[in-house]
Parts: structure tokens; C-alpha cells; sequence
């Protein structure tokens, strides 16, 4: 279970360097925050930022921003970051229903989904992070040519996710039940703490790949 109470946490967020304050007034802006116009990545529901820290390393031509709403996690992201001070990376605390607050349209090149909370009751299946609803929010702010990578090692909520990707009107690109055996979708996969911890349990990792339908009748200049 995620912390979500240390003490000082928000104060530690305020005065970082790498947490983008305000993030609303940086919608359409985000260029202007990193200083370049390279693609930017987000993750939404980042935790303690392993995978996205890994991610920017390996790739110092994109840019990530971290998406994660406890505080006490994201300070733990905010202690790693201190140390390896990646260039390409920001942070936001807020929560990803308003990320169409903070992205202009066509401003994100690629979504992931990582271990996401299953909110397993069915009231609250909107809230969970590959539901319809939230595959239009991610529509509203993916460039045209842009995709949702998704893993979990919850076979409800894959389950689940899949059947939302028909009736949101987006493509199922690509999926394995099993991702550390699928020698296609596991080439150059980064895991996360529960990714590792999970697997290493002998669990299965689930993960699809998903874009809008028609995308691929749109050019970028």
C-alpha cells in the first residue's frame, strides 16, 4: 500500500525544483518549461518515478512529466530525482482527471498507465485510469499519431480495459497476457518497483498498446 502521510511532504513539493507549480498555466506551454521542443512523455500515477526516471535516462531526447496525487509518494520520486538530476524530467501533484487542464490539445506524444489503481467496486469504474472516460481526456491532448501504453498485473482491470477500447473508439494496437514472455512487446520493457515486485512473486504482467481510430490518416509536418 502507497504512503500517503509525511509530515512536511507538501512543503518539500512546493520548493522543488523539479515540480511544476500551477501546472494550469502551462497548458500549451510545456515546451517552453523543459526549453526545447522535444516529444513529451507523461505517466500518469507515477509513484515513486523508477520507471520514469529509467525511461529518461535511456532517452535524453524526450521529455517525461510525472503525474502522481499523494504527496508522500511523489516526495519519494522528488528524493530520487535530487540524486540523479535528470534534465528531461518535471513532476506535477495534482489529479489526472484535470489533465486536460494542464495539456493543450496534441501537446502528449505518449501516455503510460503503470499498476494503476483497479477501483474495483463498479461505482467507480469511471475513475479508473483505462476507462472510456478517461481514454477521451487522453484523446483530447495525444497528438494525432499518439498512444496509451498500459500495464497491470490485475487480470479484472485488463480485462476490464479492454473491453472500454471498442466502445471509446480507440484501436488495440498490441497485447500480451504475459509481457516478460512475449519476446516482441518485453524488447527494451522498463519495469517498475511493482512490476518487479510482482513478477518476482511469479505473477503475470498484462499490457496493451492502444491509439485512436483513424490516427493513421493523419501526417505530422
Amino acid at each position: 500500500m502507497r504512503l500517503r502521510n509525511i509530515a512536511g511532504s507538501r512543503e518539500v513539493i512546493a520548493e522543488s525544483q523539479y515540480t511544476v507549480k500551477d501546472p494550469e498555466t502551462k497548458k500549451g506551454l510545456w515546451k517552453e518549461v523543459f526549453g526545447n521542443d522535444r516529444p513529451i512523455h507523461i505517466e500518469i500515477g507515477m509513484g515513486k518515478g523508477r520507471f520514469l526516471m529509467d525511461l529518461a535516462e535511456q532517452n535524453p531526447n524526450i521529455n517525461y512529466v510525472g503525474i502522481e496525487k499523494y504527496s508522500s509518494v511523489l516526495l519519494r520520486a522528488i528524493q530520487k530525482q535530487e540524486l540523479r538530476q535528470l534534465p528531461n524530467v518535471k513532476f506535477i501533484r495534482m489529479e489526472a482527471e484535470d489533465i486536460t487542464e494542464v495539456f493543450a490539445p496534441s501537446e502528449v506524444d505518449k501516455i503510460y498507465l503503470n499498476f494503476s489503481d483497479p477501483w474495483p467496486k463498479d461505482r467507480h469504474a469511471k475513475r479508473r485510469l483505462p476507462s472510456r472516460e478517461f481514454l477521451a481526456r487522453y484523446d483530447k491532448i495525444l497528438k494525432p499519431d499518439g498512444v496509451v501504453e498500459f500495464k497491470t498485473d490485475n487480470m479484472d482491470l485488463f480485462d476490464f480495459a479492454l473491453e472500454e477500447v471498442e466502445p471509446a473508439g480507440w484501436n488495440l494496437d498490441a497485447v500480451t497476457y504475459d509481457l516478460h514472455n512475449d519476446e516482441v512487446m518485453n524488447e527494451g520493457n522498463v519495469m517498475t518497483e511493482y512490476e518487479e515486485r510482482f513478477s518476482s512473486q511469479g505473477n503475470p504482467i498484462y499490457k496493451y498498446i492502444v491509439s485512436r481510430k483513424g490516427s493513421n490518416l493523419w501526417t505530422i509536418a
